[in-house]
Parts: C-alpha cells; structure tokens; sequence
C-alpha cells in the first residue's frame, strides 16, 4: 500500500493524480514565506520502498493516468534513478498519460542538457517550478537562494529538454510599496520563460515563518489587502506579451480565481479583476476565512 509521511502538498491541477513522495523535505527549505517543509529535513526515499508502492498501485489502481512525484523537488533526484522510477511508473501503470514533480533552481546544477533530455524521454513531462517575484532585491530578501536571470536561464533550459513548464508566483512579496515594481518584473521573466503555465498565489504567512518587517528591514512592511492583492494581479496580467501562456490563479490563497490564454484572453481577465474590484461585495471575492495553503 501507499504510505506517506505528512504533511503533503501538491499543486492544484494534481488534485486528480496519485500522489507518490520519492523524496522528503525540500533541499533548499530556507525562503522566507514558505513552512511548508520546516518540519522535514530533506531525504532521497529509499528507492525500493517507492518501487514497491509503484508494483502496488498497478495491481490495485491500474486506471491511474496521472502521478505526481512530491516532495518539495524531486527533480532533485539524479537522473539515473529518476529515470528508474519513471520506467516502473510506465510499466505498472498501463493507462498512465503524465508524470509530473516539484523542481527548485538549485536541482539544475550540473545537470547535463542529455541527462535532462533522458529524463524526459523516460517520461516525466511537466516541472513545477517557482519564480515567486522577477525583482532581485525581492527575491534576495526571501531567501530564494538564486536569481530572477538565473531562474530564467533554467527554466530555458529544461524546455530545451523538452518539458512542459508551470511556474508560479506570489502576489504581495514586497508588499505595497514594492508591489508595482515585483508585478512588472515577474511580468517581464514569465515573458522570458514563456511557460505552459503561469499561476499566481497570494502571500499567506503562518506563524513558522520569519517576520516580513524583519525580511524587508521595513517595520512598516505589511501584507497587502484584497484590493492590493487584486490591482497587483491586474498589473501583472496587462504588463505580460507572451502569447500562449495559460494563466491561473485558482490557488485557495487568492482572493479571485482567474483562468485564461493569453493574450487570448486578457481583456476578459482585466475586465473580472475590475468588475470585483468595483464591487467588494461579489460573490467572486474569496472571503478571508476561505483562504488557506
């Protein structure tokens, strides 16, 4: 059977998939708005254990068409023994379609643009990844441990690999008075990347995280309200000229849930942001007590 070690998070488009940890923790696990993994120090699973769960779920969910490979970035894993696991993932499970993980920056050192393109090949289609803010001081301050260039330089590469992209960031990083200069450079990476996916989340803190007036060095710093939080994402959406980026913001932390292509889509996306924004009352408007991680 299927064991896990909690907690376990995935993102939102994975809420229909088998969810298999072939790592614990993160191997970063030091950005300041993310607990996520605080309570786990990082650790490679030991690879019989996952395979053996994999020989159970083909004899017991052999209509599974979708895994995603948690924990914080099991990209992390080498390329030899990733592929390994995607090559039993294809051979228990006959009706799988896509395989999908979590990958931080860091998981892209060293790596071989031919390790990337077998990894590929063996099947692992899609890579989450977070940019969380294209403004340098804002992600030098959260600790994100690489820079927007840098982020961009890989995510370019694992597409040259050819894997699909989803990345994500984060509303209200730098609070109000960073917010117009974090949505236009976020805008001008995503540009950059041209991922798949764009989705956005809005900033939740929780008590394990460390203080955002001690993170800015600002003791005026404050998270921003709804309304901020929707004008950031309005801004974020206009500033973007990428074509054929499908944006979301369908995370439970946002306060507006939005789904489009764009440029397909954005006069429609702006003209919903304005509509809930003209009117705090809209049954579109996440109240606060819905929102969560």
């Amino acid at each position: 059977m299927i064991r896990y070690r909690e907690p376990v998070f995935r993102p939102p488009s994975e809420a229909d998939s088998l969810i298999l940890q072939a790592t614990y923790g993160c191997t970063h696990n030091r950005c300041a708005f993310c607990s996520m993994y605080r309570q786990k120090r990082f650790q490679v699973r030991p690879e019989a254990e996952l395979l053996a769960e994999i020989d159970w779920a083909g004899r017991h969910l052999p209509e599974v068409t979708r895994v995603f490979l948690a924990d914080g970035d099991a990209f992390a894993l080498s390329p030899s023994r990733m592929i390994r696991i995607l090559e039993r993932l294809y051979q228990r499970l006959p009706a799988l379609e896509r395989v999908t993980a979590y990958a931080s920056p860091q998981n892209f050192a060293g790596r071989k643009l031919a390790d990337l393109r077998a990894v590929r090949a063996a099947g692992l289609t899609m890579l989450y990844l977070g940019l969380e803010s294209g403004d340098d001081e804002v992600l030098r301050r959260i600790q994100k441990g690489s820079t927007c260039a840098r982020i961009v330089e890989v995510c370019q590469r694992a597409q040259e690999a050819g894997f699909d992209l989803s990345i994500t960031v984060i509303l209200g990083l730098a609070g109000p008075a960073g917010s117009a200069r974090h949505a236009q450079k976020t805008a001008e990476a995503l540009d950059r990347i041209r991922p798949r996916f764009a989705s956005a989340l809005t900033l939740m803190r929780t008590p394990r995280e460390p203080s955002f007036e001690e993170v800015f060095g600002d003791p005026a710093w404050r998270d921003l309200t709804a309304e901020e939080a929707l004008a950031e994402c309005r801004v974020l959406i206009d500033a973007m000229r990428a074509d054929g980026i499908e944006f979301r913001s369908n995370h439970a932390s946002n306060y507006l849930a939005l789904k489009g292509r764009l440029q397909r889509d954005k006069p429609s996306l702006l003209a919903l942001i304005d509509r809930v924004l003209a009117d705090p009352r809209s049954p579109l408007r996440r109240p606060e007590f819905l929102r969560a991680l």
